[in-house]
Formats: structure tokens, sequence, C-alpha cells
């Protein structure tokens, strides 16, 4: 349950809070409104754990988070004849901290599991017979865990001293419970819940409620339903404090390439551009593997005259840690024309958390600069480090080595550069943001490394060297990626697909991690991010396909090859594809609680297929003939009408004579035909593709409803997305009729929303690639655009500001769930229309 929350410290929780004590002093309140506005801008993305956004549509109102909501900061100021304007980030003016919560310091209190007699929420009650324990108290894998609480019933009582004075400043409650939580201070229940949980949730407190001076009680109850359970909480109270960077720049405008998201700022009489470029060039392994990003910037004079101008960049330990009641470490370095500062923790718990809402702990978070006059890079302090640049105190050399809770002291990484004099001739820089992560996935037992590291044998310092002396040459290859995919798929579907697939490039591949086995065999691990954290899902992989399809194959092959090696070394032994092969980032065998026969089947042959149909030549095929040959079988024999199971979409749950799901079983015989087609396998192509053109006829009849076709075959006035019939376009199977297809896309033209066309009859909801899929089957690109354009909306107009949903409402744009998934790789499935 709780996995899929929030795990933001004190500090995060209440970034919005405390940032609205000092409203940022705007300068002018114009600002260039852009044609295409994402729901969240994508800055830093290297992997499922490096990976930060901006959800605003200025730069600097708020913090940048990692995709789960978590606060990774990242601050921007330029300084222009002594005036300081910040463009990127915001600061966060931490509370005061009255009665710690876990995530700043473990804290005592009086519990029990047994039902307690009347009157224990009370201050005077006699809790002598109960036991004593630290919290936070919940089950196994909860964030800042001192004492297991395994039982359904837990009751914990904390007696506390106020001090005398509390000042004037607003005091709030902050607590987190899983599942059912009733809580009371000194006997007044103050919180109640049904059957749900949440994390730091902040409640105002009125004054007269608590005892200055005296002796206070926070009581609480929590019912542990199913699944985890969890209890926290804690006092704070605001802190008013004035921002240091308190003038923001002017935001002029804003653009999303495939691998760089570009800002243009006015600051004072100076312009700045301001370039966040990821090289996830699909085509170059060792490149988008290489965990270096660049923040890029040109500065020039707007006035012709001369200015006196300085850059200040910095970022957290946040990056490197899943809590901030972690104890972190950073170190200044510097070999050959680089330096850098790194954090990361002192524990080094290397891959031993997996999860969803999981930010990796181990490894080293960088900022790194390639050495030239005028730069420099050191440890600081989070506040200290902001008033030194703008008063001009910074030190010339800063310490060596720190080591802190930011919980209690907030450090920072810190750059700058004296640019001096810049005039109307513009003036340059770039900082590199980096992360190693020692061990990158668990596979079967062997921790494996990155790719970039050629098994150890290179460095993080190489890494960041090669990306200094390259960089020239990286940032033509990635001018020349977001040339052609903004080209292609404008020619594909028109301006608002290409932007589309503009802002799902990054989100897709970094939602990925590229190792290899022992054997040296490529793996393409996904992330199922903001879900349940599975590791090479295939029913992640199966809609993520097209983009990797279009841009480099290989990289579809290391997402299916952990699936067919999982069934090949007989550690999965079902006559059917599995789910997944673990929880992220542990892939030792599957962790989801069932099997999706029929989806995972179809999924590997038809995309199998598709490598086959990519490459010329069924040579990946060949290879894992055999089990291919056992799925093929499995969806003949129970394909056609498939039993009570889950498919892809399975938060619509389980249910019988899925329609779609039928189809896919159809397209995955006539792939397995085509495939032995071209390995040369006469008579087995022709069984197999007669059976699947008659299955396709079955079909027709069975779902028949009119002008359309059903949802389940025993339901008639009902319909569905029937995405999956596209690969019989994509691929050229040719055994459906074109008028099914023809008249689906008639009759979902009747259905559309303002936001997109339902998923089904069921609900209003969508899935974002599948209205991509269905719309692919439209005869024209016209028709493909009347699909689209709904969906561009969504995206553009969603009130939820994170990382591209795929799962929304299509009557008013909300999120229901998922966000930052690979899936959205789907979008490019258009450009496979050839």
């Amino acid at each position: 349950m709780f996995s899929r929350l929030q795990y933001c410290g004190i500090i995060t929780i209440l970034a919005l809070l405390f940032i609205a004590c000092s409203p940022t002093e705007q300068v002018n309140e114009t600002v260039k409104k852009e044609s295409f506005r994402a729901p969240s801008y994508p800055l830093i993305t290297i992997d499922p754990y490096t990976s930060a956004w901006s959800n605003t549509d200025q730069l600097f109102d708020a913090p940048v988070t990692h995709w789960t909501g978590k606060t990774h900061s990242l601050i921007g100021a330029l300084k222009v004849d002594g005036e300081v304007y910040r463009f990127l980030g915001k600061e966060i003016i931490p509370p005061k901290v009255i009665l710690p919560m876990a995530n700043y310091e473990h804290w005592e209190a009086s519990y029990t599991e047994k039902q307690p007699a009347v009157g224990w929420e009370t201050t005077n009650f006699d809790d002598a017979g109960w036991e004593t324990g630290k919290g936070a108290f919940g089950t196994s894998g909860m964030p800042a865990l001192s004492t297991s609480w395994e039982s359904k019933d837990i009751w914990v009582r904390r007696l506390f001293q106020l001090p005398a004075e509390l000042g004037t400043e607003d005091i709030y409650l902050i607590y987190s419970h899983d599942d059912i939580f009733e809580l009371y201070l000194n006997g007044e229940q103050l919180v109640k819940t049904e059957y749900e949980w949440h994390n730091n949730v902040l409640l105002k407190l009125d004054r007269e409620k608590l005892k200055p001076g005296k002796e206070n009680c926070i009581a609480v109850h929590c019912h542990n339903r199913t699944g985890g359970g969890y209890v926290d909480f804690g006092i704070i109270q605001e802190r008013k404090q004035n921002e240091i960077f308190a003038t923001a720049a002017i935001q002029n405008s804003v653009n999303i390439t495939s691998t760089a998201t570009i800002y243009n700022f006015t600051c004072g009489p100076v312009d700045l551009q301001l370039e966040f470029v990821s090289p996830l060039i699909p085509d170059n392994l060792d490149l988008l593997s290489r965990p270096v990003n660049y923040i890029n910037y040109e500065i020039q004079a707007s006035d012709n005259k001369k200015h006196n101008v300085q850059i200040y960049i910095e970022t957290t330990p946040e990056w490197a840690v899943n809590d901030l009641s972690q104890e972190v470490e950073l170190t200044a370095g510097a070999k050959e024309n680089i330096s850098w500062v790194k954090a990361g923790t002192v524990e080094q718990p290397v891959l031993q958390k997996k999860g969803d809402n999981i930010r990796i702990d181990w490894g080293y978070h960088y900022l790194a600069t390639a050495e030239k006059p005028g730069t420099a890079i050191r440890i600081g302090d989070y506040l200290l480090s902001k008033q030194q640049f703008a008063n001009n105190e910074l030190p010339e050399v800063g310490v060596d080595k720190f080591t802190t809770k930011m919980s209690h002291s907030m450090p920072a990484l810190v750059y700058t550069e004296n640019m001096q004099e810049v005039s109307k001739q513009a003036k340059s820089g770039y900082v590199m943001l980096a992360y190693d992560d020692i061990e990158s996935i668990q596979y079967f037992g062997d921790n494996l490394k990155a790719w970039w590291t050629k098994n150890g044998k290179v460095s993080i310092t190489d890494a960041l060297q090669a990306a200094v002396t390259e960089r020239d040459e990286v940032l033509t290859s990635c001018r020349k990626i977001d040339d052609a995919v903004y080209a292609e798929a404008l020619d594909a579907g028109g301006k608002n697909y290409a932007k589309l697939c503009e802002l799902a490039f990054r989100q897709s591949i970094a939602a990925h991690k590229l190792v290899k086995d022992t054997k040296g065999n490529i793996l393409f691990l996904s992330k199922e991010n903001f879900s349940n954290g599975s590791i090479g899902t295939v029913d992640v992989t199966y809609p993520s396909a097209p983009l990797f399809l279009k841009y480099n194959p290989d990289l579809l092959k290391g997402m299916m090859n952990p699936i067919f090696y999982y069934s090949e070394s007989g550690k999965w032994t079902k006559p059917f594809a599995a789910h997944d092969v673990g929880t992220y980032p542990l892939a030792n065998g599957q962790t989801y609680g069932g099997d999706m026969p029929v989806e995972e089947c179809g999924n590997m042959i038809i995309l199998t297929t598709a490598i086959a149909d990519a490459e010329g030549n069924a040579d990946y095929a060949a290879g894992h003939w055999d089990v291919l040959t056992t799925w093929a079988n499995y969806l003949m024999e129970n394909g056609l009408d498939p039993e009570n199971q889950l498919c892809t979409d399975d938060f619509a749950g389980h249910f019988a004579h899925n329609v779609n799901l039928s189809a896919k079983a159809i397209m995955g015989i006539a792939g397995y035909g085509k495939l032995a087609e071209m390995l040369g396998k006469n008579d087995i192509a022709e069984k197999y593709t007669s059976e699947a053109k008659q299955m396709a006829q079955e079909w027709m009849k069975m779902a028949d409803d009119g002008d359309h076709y059903r949802l389940t075959f025993d339901k008639p006035e009902t319909w569905s997305q029937k995405y999956n019939l596209v690969w019989d376009k994509l691929l050229n199977l040719g055994i459906f009729p074109e008028e099914v297809a023809q008249t689906e896309i008639k009759y979902y033209l009747t259905k559309q929303n303002k936001y997109g066309l339902p998923l089904d009859n069921r609900r209003t909801y969508t899935k974002s690639d599948w209205i991509i899929w269905t719309a692919t089957l439209a005869a024209d690109k016209e028709t493909f655009q009347k699909f689209i354009d709904p969906l561009y909306e969504f995206v553009s107009e969603t009130p939820d500001r994170v990382p591209m949903s795929d799962w929304y409402e299509t009557p008013d744009a909300k999120q229901v769930g998922f966000q930052a998934r690979s899936v959205v790789g789907g979008y490019f499935i258009k450009m496979l229309d050839e």
C-alpha cells in the first residue's frame, strides 16, 4: 500500500508551505505563453533513480523533484552587476522541529498490540504495563523504521514537554499512517480515518490544545487491514525567513526536444539561455548508458553595454538518499582537468532496497565541471552558500569532506563561474550532473554494473572526462536525433503528435537501466514506475516497444532477453511467459502476485516478430524457437476465448472472454507463422497462419455487435479499444479484413470525450499509449489526428503537474494513476506505419 506514497521528508513535504512565507519578487509579470505546456519538464534523465523534473510552467516557481515527488534540489542564480536573479528551482526554508518524526530522529514511546483499557488516549493514563520502543512503527520495508509491528493493531503513546514560549509562528501536527488511523492530543481526537494510507499529512494546531511548559501526550491507534502498516508523527513550527535568491528572472520561453529542455530568460540587462541535455542516443549504447547530463548556459547583454556577471548552480545530497534521515558524506575531488563534489550515504546499502517509491541510497551523486579560469566547485551550506554568493563572500577554497544528516543540516554541492564582463558577445559554459551507482542490477543472483563501466574497467572519472572531451560531438549527435524525431513524427502525424513524441522520448528511455549479464547479453531493464516497481515487466515492454523498434531493436531485445532466459533456464516452468523478473532493482524472478498467460505470450511473440520485421531477418527468433513454440501453442489452445484473467490493463481487474485480448492471441499466432516463414519452416508457417485466419473469422462472429465489436464475447452493447489489431497492419499479416479496423475507428469517433477516447464502455478513464495505437488503425492522417488532438489537450491542460501520466480521465484530464512510465515509448507506433 505505502509503496505508491510520496516518501517526502519534513523539509520536502513542507516546501510549498514554507516557500510561501517569502513571496518571490517578480521583475516583470509578463511571461511568454508557450503553445505547448508540458505537465512536467524533464531536466536530468539518466535512469529510474536519477530522474529530475520541473513541475511548473516557470522553472523558478517550485523546487525540482524526482518523479516520485521527492525534492531533488537544483537551484540556479545569475548575478548581474550585483543584482541576483534566480532562474532555476526554489529555496526551501526548513521548519523548526518541535517533536521529531522518525526521518529526523527516532523517537521513544510506549506501545501495545493488545486492546488497552478505557482512557488509554489521555495524558494521565498509566501505561506502565506497555512496552517501550522507538518510532517509526511498522511492517518490514517501511521508511525510517525502528520498531517492527506485524499484528493487526497497535496503540502508541508519546509523552513530551513543550517549551514555555512557542513563538507566534503557526504550529502543525504532521503524521503518516497505513491503514485505519486515529490520533488524540491530550485526550482530544484530532484525526480519524477510514481504510486509507497517507504520508506526512499536515494539520494546523489550535494553540489552546497545547500545554506549553507542561507534559503533553499524543496517543494513536492504527489498524492494518491488509498489506503494509505504519505509524509516525511529530510537531513542527513554521519558520519565517526571507529567501536569499528572492528576485526571479523573467522566463521568456521553454522548448522541449527529444534530448533537451531549453529555457530562455531575461535577467535584468542580460539574456540567459539554459539547456538541460540528456544524451540518450539509442544507437550509441555507451553514450546512452553514460550517467552524465549537461547543464549548458549562454549569456549575453541585451543593451549593448558591458555587465559584470557570475553564475551559481547548486544541488544537494537529496539526489543520493532514499530518506532525509540517512547520514551523508560529501567529498571534493579533482583529476586532470575535471573537478567535482560528490555526495552519498555513509551506509552505502548497495542493492539493499527494492520497490516503487524508492530512491537510490547507494553510489554517489556528482556535480562536476571542466576546470577553467573563473570556475569553482565546492562543498557548502544550503543557506550560507547563497548568502555568500549574493554578498561576494564565497571562500576561495572549501572543505574537502563533510558528514551530516540532512534532516539536521542541509549541505550543498556548489558550482560558480565568474564570467566577469559580458557584452553583446555571448559567453557560455556548462556544468555536469552525474551518478555512479557502483552496482546497478541484481540479475538472478549476480550483481551487474552499468553498461558504461565495461565490467568495471571504466570509472566515473573516466566517464566525466569522456563527457568533457567528447562534448561537442555529443551535442551534435543530440541535435541530429532531435531533428530526426521531430521531422519524422511531424510527417507521420502532425505537429501535436510530434510534440507528444518529443516529450515521451527521454521519459521512456530513462525508465530503464542498461547492463550486460555475465555472458555479455544486453539487458535493458524497465522499472514499472508509479505502479508496483516491477522490473522487466512484459506488459510494460509491449507498449514501450515502438520507440525502440524505430531507433534500435537491440534495446528491445535487451528488454525481452530476461523473460526468454527465465523460461529457457528452467527457472520459470509454466507453459506461458512470465509477467516480470522481480522488483526493481532485483531481477531474481517474478514477484507479481498473478499471471497473465495470454497477455504475456502474445506480447513476447508479437514483439519478436516486430524485431524480425525491423531487421529483415528472424535470427533473434531462431535463438529462442523452442520457447516461442511453447507459447504459440498455448495461444492456439487458450487464446480465442480467454478464461477469466488479467491483461495489461490489470487495473481494470480480471474478466473473461476479453475480445481485445483474443485479438492479441491471434496476432501472436500469426506472428509465429510469419517467423516460421522467414526461417524457411513453410509447413509450420502455413499451419499457424491458417489457424490465425480461421480464429479471426470466429472472432468476428463472436464479437459482432452491429456497428462495432464488443468488449467481451458474451456481453452485447459493450465496446473497447482494439489496439492489439494494429500489428495486423504494421506487420502486414493479412489476418483480419481491413473493414474490421475501420468499423472500429468509425465507432470510436462517436465515443470520444473532451480529452480523448475511453479505454472501454465501463469507465471514462483511458490509457494514452493505447489511444495512439488505436489511432494508428485509421486509414488516413486526418482521422489519426482526430484522436491525437484530444490527447494533446490532455497533456497540455491536465491539472496534475507530474511527469506525463498515461492513465487519466477523459472528461476532465485528471490523473488516475501512473506517471513517468516507459510505456509512452508507445507513442512512436505511428512512425512504424510505413
